[in-house]
């Protein structure tokens, strides 16, 4: 594999399969194959692909629990003019994966840096999802407690892009029961389960159908989850904070539409029917 022309060795960032190994690009196979060390998210499970390709390069674990050593250690070997690929279990390293303290070391060292492009979960399942794509979020995965979850939802509520999370089987339900009492049960969202796999499901609802689905089929409640939320409406010259957001739940709790958005208006400073507009999208 090449080095650069002070003799340092490359970090490559290898793109690998997240479910069907038809996926592996030829480019990816061929850096495992050549670059001096691989530095796995987990090398037992990385084997299982190594030895698919017949790629037989020393392994070495590095993931998010790694300490400062261990980068410094790859750093070292790199200055020293070993090339090292850097994979995850499954789909693009650094996207709620490993690698962010590793590149970032990299680069600061002077370190050349080549990405090998590949399989990515999120745009997979964006790219079939069939909701605007001109401008999305990635969040990655919410957090696990429920409080926390509903709080990070609530200051996206009002956001007009794609939001995309990432999401483990076991809280699949509760998120999407959150993010119907968050965003309103007419949102949409599509939920993307074991994309390239055997079980692939890509499945568009509004939220409230869609948790009735997930609630009835617990086989929707396994395996590598994406989901997808349409952004909210785009609002014209106003726009609603967490805070007045706040403020409406709670006059919309105790008060008919109409005399929470006129009472809204005066305490918020929003146009009353914005606000009575923007309540009805939350019924």
């Amino acid at each position: 594999m090449s080095t650069t022309a002070s003799n340092q060795g490359i970090l490559y960032v290898v793109a690998t399969p997240i479910g069907n190994l038809g996926d592996m690009v030829p480019r990816a196979v061929e850096t495992l194959q050549t670059v001096a060390l691989i530095a796995a998210e987990d090398t037992r499970h990385s084997s299982r692909l190594l030895s698919h390709f017949d790629i037989k390069t020393p392994c070495i674990a590095y993931h998010d629990h790694s300490d400062d050593s261990r980068v410094d250690q790859l750093i070292a070997k790199m200055h020293a003019g070993d090339s090292i690929a850097l994979i995850s279990d499954a789909g693009t390293p650094l996207v709620s994966d490993p690698g962010y303290r590793l590149v970032r070391s990299a680069r600061l060292a002077g370190i050349q840096i080549i990405p090998i492009p590949g399989a990515c979960a999120m745009i997979a399942a964006l790219s079939a999802a069939g909701l605007p794509s001109d401008r999305f979020a990635f969040e990655g995965f919410l957090p696990a407690k429920q409080v926390a979850r509903c709080t990070q939802l609530q200051l996206l509520a009002t956001d007009s892009r794609t939001l995309i999370f990432y999401e483990a089987p076991h809280r699949i339900l509760e998120t999407l029961q959150d993010m119907r009492d968050v965003f309103g049960l007419g949102r949409e969202v599509v939920l993307a389960r074991e994309i390239t796999k055997t079980f692939e499901t890509i499945k568009g609802d509004n939220v409230a159908a869609l948790v009735d689905w997930v609630a009835a089929d617990s086989n929707q409640q396994r395996g590598e989850i994406v989901l997808l939320v349409h952004g909210a409406p785009k609002q014209e010259n106003e726009a609603i904070t967490p805070e007045q957001i706040h403020i409406m739940k709670v006059l919309l709790d105790e008060l008919p539409v109409k005399q929470a958005a006129s009472i809204g208006a005066k305490l918020t400073g929003l146009k009353k029917n914005f606000l009575y507009d923007w309540a009805l999208q939350q019924e």
